[in-house]
């Protein structure tokens, strides 16, 4: 497995930084094979082991850890050089089990902790594919060890192993829980990016259909007034073609300012097109000409420092909800022909379309 065939979950939690894994994992190895030594050399102790087993002790508990980092750190793929160093940590882990003349606690806590490790790093199934390299482990060295017996864990080895059982822990729980928040902040960061549209602070289109559905629904249940203006920018084309794209951003992101200081509470202001935006208000669609009349005004009274000459406007159509069709398209439908009437009248105007009896009335 190389970087780009890590997982989601890694990737949400290393965005952009997947090589800082073999430090975070260098930290953790250090602390848990460093602390085990401490359980390791007291059960050495009491069976008075000789050179052999304290070598190796002290080659996987002290050395490993660097030289694993090292191997990760020079590598052009870490991640997939780490997966294959927590690989050899199990194996290590097994083989230790055995010198120690399987001592019940420090054995179990051993196996434990570099499972644990396989865990926190967040690949699903490492674990699993990493149980027969214990196994392999602890097997190999066994044949070396005779298979020699010393279960029972005395006191001194008890206190010994306390510290990796309570401190790597801890360590790992604090770890998880940053993990955890960090990848909460970026799923809010998501869901405010498919909700919000970057360049006007307003709703996006998908978003802004859900919440103008649901007003639409409560108009139906008789629970509050609705009426919708689809504002469109005037002749915005002409804008971008003499004054370039940026200048239209610029338009754009001022108009929205303007309508969001004009929104109405529980109101729902979204960009629906490039230059067209919709507005679904709880409120009689005389109530709703007053806020139109407000946003009229606000872009027409618009200044523009880098382009001082540039004025723009908009034209607004307003619909209730259309009564024999009590859906969201027929509520658009008839609020883009109430904005098309203003458009043909002149444009900077507001028009609204009765859908009772069809008849259209116009402000100019």
């Amino acid at each position: 497995m190389n970087v780009r065939e890590a997982p989601e979950e890694v990737r949400q939690a290393y965005p952009g930084h997947l090589h800082a894994i073999p430090k975070r994992i260098y930290r953790f190895r250090t602390l848990g094979m460093g602390l085990s030594f401490l359980a390791i050399a007291t059960v050495l102790i009491e069976l008075d082991a000789a050179w052999p087993a304290w070598t190796w002790a002290t080659f996987c508990c002290l050395l490993w850890p660097h030289v694993a980092y090292q191997l990760a750190r020079r590598n052009g793929d870490p991640f997939g050089a780490e997966l294959r160093n927590l690989m050899i940590d199990s194996a290590l882990a097994g083989s230790l089990v055995p010198v120690m003349h399987f001592n019940l606690l420090p054995s179990v806590v051993l196996v434990t902790v570099a499972s644990a490790d396989k865990i926190n790093i967040g690949v699903r199934g490492l674990l699993l594919r990493s149980l027969p390299g214990v196994l392999i482990g602890a097997l190999i060295m066994g044949l070396l060890t005779g298979f020699s017996m010393h279960m029972a864990t005395s006191t001194p080895v008890l206190l010994a192993t306390l510290p990796i059982m309570v401190i790597h822990t801890l360590a790992v729980s604090v770890s998880s829980h940053r993990l955890i928040r960090r990848v909460q902040s970026q799923n809010r960061r998501l869901d405010e990016i498919s909700r919000i549209d970057s360049l006007t602070g307003l709703e996006m289109r998908g978003h802004w259909r859900a919440n103008a559905g649901q007003l639409l629904e409560k108009h139906v249940a008789g629970i509050t007034d609705a009426t919708l203006l689809l504002v469109d920018v005037d002749l915005f084309k002409q804008i971008n073609d003499r004054n370039g794209h940026t200048i239209g951003d610029d338009v754009l992101q001022a108009i929205a300012t303007v309508i969001k200081n004009a929104l109405p509470p529980c109101s729902h202001a979204g960009r629906i097109g490039g230059d067209e935006f919709a507005i679904a208000m709880p409120m009689d669609e005389d109530s709703a000409r007053k806020v139109a009349a407000i946003i009229l005004a606000g872009v027409e009274a618009l200044e523009f420092s880098f382009v001082p000459p540039l004025r723009c406007s908009v034209s607004i159509g307003i619909a209730g909800p259309v009564l024999d069709d009590a859906s969201l398209r027929a509520w658009l439908e008839a609020a883009d022909h109430a904005l098309y009437r203003a458009k043909a009248a002149g444009r900077n105007r507001i028009a609204s379309r009765d859908v009772n009896d069809l008849r259209l009335r116009e402000n100019a």
